[in-house]
């Protein structure tokens, strides 16, 4: 997703802009609707490079924070992030310290922890200050901050004719306040909050004078609390701590786990499952992930519909959730500014100064073209895996509405295919998941003009239909299934007629305003085979060519081959590798028995992940040819953690496994399972339906897997088809 910032003026409006690399390394917490991006150190804003900040709902409440040691930066020993992603962890110490020319404090005498973590709209902080020489010590402690309430669009980059008006700090014993009247009608401030009382306080720095014994030790607290859209909930350190640990405990219970007899593949899976856990938001219609960090902490449609696809075999209370948020939020009305049509789904949602007054499109914005077809592919899914009728009954009617805006706004002229076209210049100008300005052009590089009708969009398409049909169908509503059907079989003909390119073996990646097919090898057509609506003969020669060596970099299907016009392997869209798009792709393959394909793609995956910092697979990576012994080429703004990238792994062990749910017989089905040669056994628990679960184990045996069932509650089937 590309919602970009000031730059060139070809890049669009909304370009993110890369400045220069980092100095450090950045950590990023996240706890419903704040996060915070700080360095290597635990510091805010103090090297240069890094999209640093404590945000909340889309303001930055803290855009400075640094720890000195008698007025110099500290030696970094290390920094971690906990496996679960609810604290981060940093050990420094001191450099030598001179005075007088003489050196007063040796290095490595004071270690400092800096433990760091969020709850309830505030950042805690926890300094455990340590003396490991042998004779006493004086020295000081002090803490350096700031706040400038920048907009997120501001931190990324955009500028603004007029802001509002950030007032002096003002003290208050042990706290500072610092208050900020934006142009919307949101009042906002920061109170930072020190225990004990520092011996200095001022507007924008906090100072200890420490004397330490040898071998004695001193904690210091500081919080930092974001009054804004929401009112933060402010506890001790402890309590604080220990109400966040128990919240990660209580939303991943019961859910799936999974562990192989491959130790690093355990770690992605962990990993993977931690960055889910934090990036799943409560919001007032459910649990929902949220995009990504730093840029996209919010609601996406497109973005919060494929996770929950990812993740509906592990944890289908997610895709309820996303079902209902995205229900409650579906646009009644037509607006030109926010790209609204009655039934469409959302994009993208702010709560942001700039998006309030619109200076911005985001606040509610529907600029997609694809999130109102998923909504109903995903809400049929999800009563295939559970069966909850009830749920689907109440979201009927919101169902009802996205079929018809897709058979009238979404579809312009009237052909049966899905278009977009941006109702005014400030939205996005590419409406699919590749949104970036330059995603969408012809066999010669020119850019297509809109209306643009994108070939995984009609695989959506047909896919909804299909799916409603489903839906109508358990509801009792049979001749509308039919009809459903029906138009699915319609548009699956006219989709091969007009898409079907047999010049360049594969699906063109769109149709123009003019009805001309950009005849363009990408991964777009793999995601048709998703859908299901390709033709099993054009299907195989489609997976054949991604992957192709073109295609197929060593780590993972490219977004377009090389050879093809505006290939460029460090591009956003026409070169790079993203992992959610070739999870999509792997469960096309395996939807049509290419299994063999599914595991090169597993594989190059499982790859890129093992030379990843925490093993965690990013938004996207360049697309350059793997080399032996080298890690993949990052892209330097990916989003990490990003959520359809964490449940990448999820949707990949689902292809190779051919997992299959009936919750009327409550039975699993394992279709054609096979082990990727990374992994000889593999354990899953806690895997069925609401009261009946099994723990099963697949083992490879030659070329076969044997699969056994080793734990049963309720009662439940598990069976192995193979064909």
């Amino acid at each position: 997703m590309l919602d970009q910032a000031n730059g060139a003026s070809e890049q669009g409006a909304f370009y993110i802009q890369a400045t220069g690399p980092s100095s450090r390394p950045r950590h990023t917490l996240k706890q419903g609707n704040t996060f915070a991006v700080c360095d290597s150190h635990g510091d805010v804003g103090a090297s240069p490079g890094g999209p640093d900040g404590l945000f909340n709902n889309d303001t930055r409440f803290l855009s400075r924070l640094e720890l000195l040691i008698n007025g110099t930066q500290p030696l970094l020993l290390g920094s971690r992030i906990r496996d679960d992603n609810i604290s981060l962890s940093v050990d420094l110490t001191n450099a030598d310290i001179y005075q007088a020319g003489q050196i007063a404090l040796s290095r490595d005498t004071i270690h400092i922890v800096r433990t760091l973590y969020l709850w309830g709209d505030v950042a805690h902080q926890r300094i455990h200050v340590s003396n490991y020489g042998g004779a006493p010590v004086a020295f000081s402690i002090s803490l350096t901050f700031d706040c400038d309430f920048l907009d997120l669009f501001e931190a990324r980059g955009m500028k603004r004719e007029r802001r509002g008006t950030v007032a002096p700090p003002t003290v208050e014993g042990p706290r500072v306040r610092v208050a900020y009247a934006g142009l919307d009608t949101t009042p906002r401030s920061t109170i930072l909050a020190f225990e004990p009382t520092p011996d200095r306080l001022a507007a924008h720095e906090a100072t200890y004078q420490l004397q330490l014994e040898g071998g004695g030790s001193t904690t210091l607290f500081l919080s930092t609390e974001c009054h804004g859209l929401d009112q933060p909930q402010p506890e001790t350190f402890f309590k604080g701590f220990m109400k966040a640990n128990r919240a990660e405990k209580a939303a991943t219970r019961d859910i799936v786990t999974v562990e192989t007899s491959n130790d690093i593949f355990n770690e992605v899976m962990d990993r993977s499952s931690a960055d889910l856990a934090m990036l799943i938001t409560q919001t007032a219609q459910g649990p929902y992930p949220y995009a990504g960090t730093p840029w996209y902490s919010t609601t996406f449609g497109r973005d919060g519909i494929i996770t929950a696809m990812q993740m509906l075999w592990i944890d289908p209370r997610v895709a309820k959730g996303v079902l209902q948020r995205l229900a409650h939020y579906q646009a009644d009305a037509f607006d030109g500014p926010s790209d609204a049509e009655p039934g469409k789904v959302l994009h993208e949602m702010r709560g942001g100064e700039m998006a309030a007054l619109r200076e911005v499109p985001f606040g509610l914005y529907y600029g997609t073209i694809d999130a109102t077809p998923l909504f109903i592919v995903l809400a049929g899914q999800y009563l295939q895996r559970t069966g909850d009728e009830d749920a689907i009954r109440q979201l009927w009617p919101a169902i009802t509405r996205a079929l018809l805006w897709m058979d009238e706004s979404g579809d312009r002229d009237g052909d049966g295919f899905l278009e977009y076209f941006r109702a005014t210049d400030a939205g996005l100008q590419n409406q699919g998941w590749k949104d970036s300005f330059d995603s969408v052009f012809h066999a010669d590089g020119t850019l297509a003009e809109g209306p643009i009708a994108l070939v995984e969009v009609q695989g959506y398409a047909y896919a909804a239909k299909r799916m409603a049909a489903l839906c109508a169908s358990r509801l009792g509503m049979h001749e509308q299934a039919i009809e459903l059907d029906r138009q699915a079989a319609a548009l699956a003909d006219a989709f091969e007629q007009q898409f079907w390119c047999e010049e360049i073996g594969t699906y063109a990646v769109a149709l123009d305003g003019r009805k001309q097919p950009c005849r363009v090898r990408t991964s777009n057509a793999g995601q048709v085979l998703w859908s299901g609506i390709a033709r099993p003969g054009r299907a195989r020669i489609v997976a054949d060519g991604l992957v192709a060596p073109n295609f197929f970099s060593g780590f993972g299907i490219r977004t377009v081959p090389i050879g093809e016009p505006r290939y460029n392997p460090m591009s956003y869209h026409n070169g790079s590798i993203w992992p959610h798009d070739n999870s999509l792709i792997a469960l096309g393959m395996a939807r049509y028995g290419l299994l063999d394909h599914v595991e090169r793609v597993f594989e190059g995956l499982f790859a890129t992940a093992t030379y990843m910092d925490l093993r965690r697979l990013p938004e996207l990576f360049c697309g350059f040819r793997r080399r032996r012994g080298a890690a993949p080429t990052l892209y330097p703004v990916a989003c990490s953690p990003q959520a359809w990238a964490a449940g990448t792994p999820f949707m990949l062990l689902q292809a190779m496994l051919g997992l299959e749910f009936d919750p009327v017989t409550r039975s699993i089905h394992f279709n054609n399972p096979k082990l990727p040669s990374s992994l000889d056994e593999l354990t899953i628990c806690n895997l069925g339906f609401a009261e009946a679960q099994v723990d099963v184990t697949l083992r490879r045996v030659g070329e076969h897997v044997a699969l056994r069932v080793i734990r049963s509650v309720g009662s439940i089937q598990v069976s192995m088809n193979l064909s």
